[in-house]
């Protein structure tokens, strides 16, 4: 179906724009920020969000949301077809304030297709307008596991933070890293529990599970994955991802 085109007088009635776009295996798009709300949803492939407060990763059964004003840089795990929602500010007072992870359900998912194949959802528009309803309603209605990475603020614990997300298969106890980066053992375990709220082993098993998730997004063997991201063995990682996203990798990336 083919968009309707529209002229610069129509843009004061939008209530959502959208876009599609596809991308290969490891592309990325650098720090950006836009007026309005993003929702970004793959239906294929991984999409991975970083701010300056934390990253979030995203396979096809979830979204991540970006508030509006909110700096965020994005990478691309697989061949990734993105469709990504701009839902207008000042229209709802729902919106979400912060970014998160949301699970798609399958009328959000219809939505967000629906909106994309019509380009902008117009308030003169009553179906639009219902539509616009739906997918606002839809960002609370379904919680999604506690995956996200919140970020420390300290300069040293945001230098290991990013070494641990960057290298997950260093096994180094607390105090080797601690030492490597010139900080007391309980100083660090501190300092995440409190510019995190999450222990310094919780932090670093997430980060495990979220690289991960980026290597199956990019077609990994779930033998490798596991050994990549730092889990003990493949049945760890197993058990760890279905635990967390209740099925096996193999079942939910079929």
């Amino acid at each position: 179906m083919s968009r309707k085109s529209h002229t610069p007088e129509d843009e004061q009635y939008f209530l959502v724009r959208s876009l599609a776009a596809r991308f290969s295996n490891g592309r990325s798009l650098p720090s950006h920020t836009h007026a309005w709300g993003q929702l970004i949803y793959a239906a294929s492939g991984v999409t991975s969000v970083q701010t300056e407060h934390g990253s979030w990763v995203a396979p096809p059964r979830w979204a991540v949301w970006a508030p509006a004003g909110v700096t965020h840089a994005m990478r691309f795990s697989g061949s990734t077809s993105l469709e990504t929602l701009y839902l207008r500010p000042d229209r709802w007072d729902a919106l979400p304030s912060r970014s998160g992870v949301i699970t798609v359900s399958p009328l959000l998912r219809a939505l967000i297709q629906r909106a994309v194949e019509i380009g902008m959802l117009d308030e003169r528009e009553p179906t639009h307008v219902a539509m616009a309803e739906l997918i606002v309603h839809e960002l609370h209605t379904h919680p999604a596991p506690g995956l996200d990475l919140p970020l420390p603020k300290g300069a040293v614990l945001r230098r290991v933070a990013d070494h641990v997300a960057e290298t997950p298969a260093d096994r180094s106890s607390h105090t080797e890293l601690a030492a490597r980066f010139g900080i007391g053992r309980r100083s660090l375990e501190r300092g995440f529990e409190v510019e995190t709220g999450l222990s310094l082993g919780r932090w670093r098993r997430q980060a495990r599970l979220l690289y991960a998730l980026r290597l199956l997004g990019a077609g990994g063997a779930v033998k490798q994955v596991a050994l990549e991201a730092g889990f003990q063995s493949p049945s760890a990682f197993v058990a760890a991802f279905r635990a967390t996203l209740g099925t096996t990798p193999a079942r939910y990336f079929a």
